[in-house]
């Protein structure tokens, strides 16, 4: 049975997707005194992504099916159905994201609580940072290749700069919708780290390392982080994070690479549009302090 302070949150979509399901939720459990539980069905009929989020020491487990086949069950009919649905407790409900601004509903639902949406905003989860920090820090050691980035990383005024191409090039339907950034925003974003960090050197993370290397200079010292395969992207979000300043692209998966580096003093440069498409409020999507360009 679901417990009365359970948040069961649908994850789907890549790994920063999934991050801001956890967080969402997390954070929601947090002020209630409650527990995430996740709904990972989606991915049995998904073949684009997987579930990423096992690399991480998580505050949750997974949804049992007679969890989820609780929850979704229809609500009592009857006279005698209703009495005992009054005195068995709170039976669990749905709360599916309304828009992609932040929606401030979603923390006045009662619990138990299955929620469904994508959560893009720090709004859902910014008090819930520390934990959060901790729980999405991997716990296992760094592969040689990766502690090797990792140590230059370190040595050097690092700044990540990420490059999504994948999907966003190769599939009609989502190119319109997300579309790519232009090497005139990233030329943007390199010339104001530049004049704002001493000796800056960038970190190139991709998905397509061909098209970086014949395409992208900077002008500064530049390493091509390409280590880790599609089934090791947490690694690269890793190595995200330790860098000191961020230029994300118009991805998730920057998103959290930018946010979990704890640093106060970061910079932070985004694409002032996010989606090619128009249909979307973006203005909680990028947290107060980033730059957008």
């Amino acid at each position: 049975m679901t417990g009365q302070r359970t948040i069961i949150t649908r994850l789907i979509g890549g790994l920063g997707n999934q991050l801001f399901q956890y967080a969402a939720a997390r954070a929601l459990a947090l002020r209630h005194g409650g527990s995430v539980k996740l709904d990972l069905s989606g991915f049995e009929s998904y073949g684009l992504r997987r579930y990423e989020l096992g690399s991480f020491p998580i505050a949750a487990s997974e949804a049992s099916a007679d969890e989820l086949a609780a929850l979704a069950a229809p609500p009592p009919s009857g006279l005698v159905a209703r009495i005992v649905a009054r005195f068995s407790g709170p039976k669990p409900s749905h709360y599916r994201e309304p828009h992609f601004h932040f929606d401030p509903n979603l923390s006045r639902q009662a619990l138990p609580l299955y929620i469904d949406g994508y959560w893009q905003s720090e709004r859902y989860f910014a008090d819930a940072r520390e934990p959060l920090l901790r729980e999405l820090t991997p716990h296992n050691p760094l592969e040689p290749d990766n502690a090797r980035t990792a140590d230059m990383i370190r040595g050097t005024q690092a700044v990540s700069l990420h490059v999504r191409r994948g999907d966003y090039v190769t599939n009609a339907h989502t190119n319109a919708y997300h579309g790519v950034c232009s090497l005139d925003y990233y030329r943007a974003a390199v010339a104001h780290m530049a004049a704002a960090v001493p000796n800056p050197h960038f970190f190139v993370f991709s998905d397509d390392h061909a098209w970086t290397r014949e395409n992208l200079t900077t002008g500064h010292p530049t390493t091509f982080v390409d280590a880790n395969p599609a089934d090791r992207g947490f690694r690269d979000l890793q190595l995200m994070s330790m860098c000191r300043h961020h230029v994300i692209a118009n991805s998730s998966f920057s998103w959290w690479g930018a946010w979990l580096n704890p640093s106060p003093s970061k910079i932070v440069t985004a694409p002032a549009r996010w989606f090619a498409a128009t249909d979307k409020d973006t203005s909680d999507l990028i947290p107060e302090g980033w730059v957008r360009l």
